[in-house]
């Protein structure tokens, strides 16, 4: 029996999960609600809620599970990507609880993570499968082959997906987190009221910047002939917004599913809980042919129960890590 304890703490959520012979046993979440007030993370804020939350959160995640921390046979956390300072606190959690009862130490790619957390619950792709990794810091095709062999096929050239859900809600005077906000009005909203465009970036790769500035711009235009346009259309906005992010995610996965000729398809990361995302995939799923895996909503956003399914992976493969070892912001797949 191998018992992993997993460690999430990449941004402002902090979480822990017990994975018992790679089925999750316990998956807790403490957020912070501090943030909303600052439209935004406040990384320094961020890392002293980690540290109020992280004993508590851990506990809970043993008490669910139903063990004791003396039966934890390895610590599994992320090292990176993320905000440095929360990183900081949850490696040092795992180190000092792994140094404390002598037990291995699991490093965990916090985007692999999101890709593995599709091997939480049945039905599971096959390798090789596409993963579409959308995130409010990423947005990624990539290639799974094995469990820990990934390749990206494209990536975004400066803004991420989720990030032009959030500005979009700025823009739109929505409170922090607003890009489920703007999932709840899209859902009411005629998704071709308005024209935006679609990026011509080549090969594989995204881009959102320009979109951003296209919907500040329209926002604009329409404020100036209709200073009730927001409170009137904010539906149709939302919609026609969503609408777009959507393609572009969809019809880049598409190219790479012809191209690399793979029918398995996952998608993956904050994102992947949007309503309009999961149904155009669904739906693209149907006319192609594609096998199409999406998690559930608990594993979409950051948790720890990927981190401890991935973790898992690595204790059968006794890859560890020493008490060396140091967070990265940056950390490549």
């Amino acid at each position: 029996m191998a018992i992993v304890l997993g460690i999430e703490s990449s941004c402002d959520d902090t979480s822990a999960s017990i994975c018992i012979d790679g089925e999750i046993k316990s998956n807790i979440i403490a957020g912070q609600a501090i943030h909303a007030k600052y439209g935004g993370v406040v990384p320094e804020l961020a890392s002293r809620a980690h540290q109020q939350n992280i004993i508590p959160t851990v506990d809970q995640a043993i008490q669910q599970a139903k063990i004791s921390k003396n039966d934890i046979d390895a610590v599994a956390f992320t090292r990176g990507p993320g905000l440095l300072g929360s990183l900081l606190v949850g490696t040092s959690f795992a180190k000092g609880f792994a140094l404390a009862k002598g037990i291995p130490l699991i490093e965990v790619n916090h985007m692999q993570a999101h890709i593995l957390s599709h091997f939480i619950d049945e039905p599971k792709p096959a390798f090789p499968f596409l993963c579409l990794t959308v995130s409010g810091g990423h947005t990624q095709i990539v290639l799974v082959t094995d469990y820990f062999e990934m390749e990206v096929l494209g990536e975004t050239l400066d803004d991420a997906a989720g990030e032009a859900f959030d500005k979009t809600a700025k823009i739109l005077n929505l409170p922090y987190p607003g890009g489920p906000l703007v999932d709840k009005y899209a859902q009411e909203g005629n998704p071709f009221a308005f024209r935006l465009p679609e990026p011509q970036i080549p090969d594989l790769n995204f881009s959102f910047s320009g979109l951003k500035t296209a919907i500040l711009y329209m926002v604009q235009g329409e404020e100036k002939l209709n200073p009730n346009f927001l409170e009137e259309r904010m539906a149709d906005v939302c919609a026609t917004v969503q609408q777009r992010i959507v393609s572009i995610l969809l019809n880049k996965l598409k190219k790479a599913a012809k191209l690399t000729g793979v029918k398995d398809i996952a998608i993956a990361g904050g994102v992947s809980a949007n309503s309009g995302l999961r149904k155009e995939l669904l739906a693209m799923g149907k006319t192609y042919r594609w096998n199409v895996f999406i998690p559930k909503f608990e594993y979409c956003t950051d948790n720890a129960a990927m981190i401890a399914i991935a973790g898992y992976h690595k204790f059968l493969k006794q890859d560890f890590v020493g008490q060396d070892v140091a967070p990265l912001a940056r950390m490549p797949m």
